[in-house]
């Protein structure tokens, strides 16, 4: 069994922002799959994803948590499943990489990001997969205004775009692992789709 997790903030008002890409990418995901969110507990909603062309069932979870608080969620709904830290895969928005690209790690530090600090925390270990999202530097605005605002415009269009293709990333992950995904999608070109 494999848990993916999507990281955001609850509630309308963080809707859309660009803090919410792994919520975003995780709900495209789900539609690929025609899975849903239909359960609550171990402080997220997730859901189970039971689908033929998968290999094995996948967890899908956006925690509930708030963002700084994530590890709270991953970790005992992880250690309920019985899914070691090599079946986890975190989605989350990265302001290190440009506006639009997607990029997958197998391991490394949460590079500043809260949520990803919070399961490294709760793991005692930074060998936990991700899938990051890049919105970009704030040319101008400070960067909590920044990641908490919605994008529209070009930036909107390249975010959409961006976790269209890290949903379809998701999918290879399940199909065809890991590694091979990474080095399909971290291409100069932006990856497949």
């Amino acid at each position: 069994m494999k848990l993916i997790a999507g990281l955001g903030n609850p509630g309308l008002k963080y809707d859309g922002t660009r803090h919410n890409m792994g919520f975003k990418t995780l709900d495209k995901f789900a539609d690929i799959c025609s899975a849903s969110f239909d359960r609550k507990g171990f402080n997220g909603l997730y859901g189970i994803v039971k689908n033929p062309a998968l290999p094995e069932p996948v967890i899908i979870v956006k925690p509930q948590t708030f963002m700084n608080l994530s590890g709270d969620c991953v970790r005992p709904l992880a250690d309920y499943f019985k899914i070691g830290i090599d079946d986890i895969v975190v989605i989350y928005d990265d302001m290190a990489l440009p506006e639009g690209t997607i990029r997958l790690r197998e391991n490394g530090s949460s590079g500043g990001h809260k949520g990803m600090q919070s399961i490294i925390e709760r793991y005692g270990s930074d060998a936990i997969r991700r899938l990051r999202i890049g919105i970009g530097e704030p040319e101008f605005h400070d960067s909590i205004d920044y990641v908490l605002g919605k994008p529209n415009g070009d930036s909107l269009a390249k975010l959409e775009e961006a976790t269209d293709r890290a949903a379809k990333a998701l999918r290879d992950v399940l199909l065809r692992g890991f590694p091979y995904t990474m080095s399909v999608y971290n291409a100069p070109e932006g990856g497949a789709v």
